[in-house]
């Protein structure tokens, strides 16, 4: 597919819509407790549609967006200096269709790849302590405080002479602070974090619209996630919402206040356990306030099989 160069000028200080997906999520009861040496695999595949927002002063109407994006995920437990803490690896890949029209023009483009990996480290600081499966069986929880930081480090598939790319050649860093509280089967989550991002030093770059090279850098994006869910340990379903504001982006040191990030979505999830390893997780949401970016409505299901490891 060409590309022209009205569209080559009018989209080099936006982000691009793969990476748009960053401050999306929606994840209840992230700061739950489990015993330590605890293990689980997951694969879960989401389903998002929808507009992409530009900047109104572009020449570009009608942007949308159809992506798949599968993940592999290992998580783990363990004893943090007395307190519960966790690991999770993550490994997306995605297929994505996008369609707009361009100074009149039908344009079409069609990516697939690795999206960046991702790696979250996440301790308890209140209300958590680390726990062997005979002290969990016993414990209830309460209110518990926790800090996590999620790091996305530039591995996703990134060709720098295009413009939409599965990867970001750049890092990300995500720290996070979580308040959940439980009432019988009520539990409230909230969260607060921030995203911060290096510069993307090859940014649509050695082709025939720009023979040199770009940078494009990111100011931070400040998220916030509420949930409201009932139910047990693996039973349960919520209510959930969330809102990001931040993400100018600029280029060659020169920032796009069109760009700003000013975005809700709210959905549901629930989790249903199949048998004593094995349980399935369904949610989906949709964009509420979106004034820049991916206004998509996602769908997803996870599949997840768990396993306490020794010396439990």
């Amino acid at each position: 597919m060409r590309v022209n160069f009205a569209l080559a000028v009018s989209v080099v200080f936006t982000v691009c819509p793969l990476q748009l997906l960053l401050a999306q999520d929606l994840a209840p009861r992230a700061y739950v407790i489990t015993p330590i040496h605890a293990n689980a695999v997951t694969l879960s595949y989401s389903f998002l549609n929808g507009d992409i927002i530009f900047d109104s002063t572009l020449p570009i109407t009608g942007a949308q967006g159809r992506i798949n994006v599968s993940t592999f995920s290992l998580f783990h437990t363990l004893n943090f200096f007395g307190r519960s803490a966790n690991v999770t690896v993550s490994l997306p890949y995605s297929i994505g269709h996008f369609r707009a029209i361009v100074v009149g023009t039908d344009t079409a483009v069609y990516r697939s790849g690795l999206l960046p990996a991702a790696v979250r480290f996440s301790v308890n600081l209140k209300g958590g302590p680390a726990m062997s499966v005979k002290e969990f069986l016993s414990w209830r929880q309460k209110t518990i405080l926790g800090a996590s930081l999620k790091v996305l480090p530039p591995t996703g598939q990134y060709d720098p002479t295009r413009l939409i790319n599965p990867g970001t050649n750049r890092w990300a860093f995500k720290p996070e602070l979580g308040l959940s509280r439980r009432w019988g089967q009520w539990v409230v989550d909230t969260y607060g974090a921030v995203w911060f991002f290096t510069t993307n030093p090859d940014f649509f770059s050695r082709n025939q619209y720009f023979p040199g090279t770009n940078t494009q850098s990111q100011s931070p994006i400040g998220a916030f996630e509420g949930h409201l869910s009932y139910g047990q340990l693996r039973c349960w379903i919520s209510i959930d919402g969330n809102f990001w504001y931040g993400g100018r982006t600029s280029l060659n040191g020169v920032v796009n206040p069109n760009s700003l990030q000013a975005n809700s979505r709210v959905g549901a999830t629930a989790s249903v356990p199949v048998s004593k390893h094995q349980s399935l997780k369904f949610s989906y949401s949709y964009g509420v306030i979106a004034r820049f970016g991916g206004n998509f409505q996602n769908v997803a299901v996870a599949w997840q099989y768990s396993w306490l490891g020794r010396p439990n």
